[in-house]
Formats: structure tokens, sequence, C-alpha cells
């Protein structure tokens, strides 16, 4: 069996496609709880992403938010990979 990916996704106050983060499982476990409390305060996160990044979301800027999985082939933000061109190649 896999393992589930999980993500977040932003859908911004100024419009346009949303914003997508793959989630570390202890971050979604974390932010689930928080995340009606986030949005309606317009709090600040740093939620730690798959590949052990992290990313700071001022909620205050989103006007809707959720959690969700992601299938296997799909590369968002924060998604762990081989990289061997760019910043943070090896």
């Amino acid at each position: 069996m896999s393992e589930q990916r999980h993500a977040l996704f932003l859908h911004l106050s100024s419009g346009g496609e949303p914003l997508i983060f793959s989630l570390s499982e202890r971050s979604a476990k974390s932010l689930g709880p928080r995340l009606p409390v986030l949005m309606a305060s317009g709090g600040v996160d740093t939620p730690e992403l798959a590949d052990g990044t992290s990313a700071a979301i001022n909620f205050g800027h989103v006007a809707s938010a959720h959690l969700d999985s992601l299938p296997a082939h799909v590369r968002v933000y924060g998604t762990p990979s081989n990289r061997t061109h760019g910043f943070g190649a090896n």
C-alpha cells in the first residue's frame, strides 16, 4: 500500500490558481485542527513541507484553505525530489 500524500490547498484573496503545498505527515496532523483558527484570525504559520523545507503562510491573504490528499504523480511546492539542477542541487 502506498503512503498518503497530504496537501494544503490555498485560494488567495487576489484570485488566480490555488497554491498547493505537499505537507509532511506531522505537519498535516498538526495543521488540520488549527486551520479554522488560522483562517479566522488571519494568522501566520510555517508548516513543514514533505521535502523537509517550510513555507511561511500569511492566512490574512487566503480566501479559503483545505487539506486533501494528492495522487502519486502530482508535483507541487514541497514535493520531495531528486534535484540535479537549480537551487539546492546536490
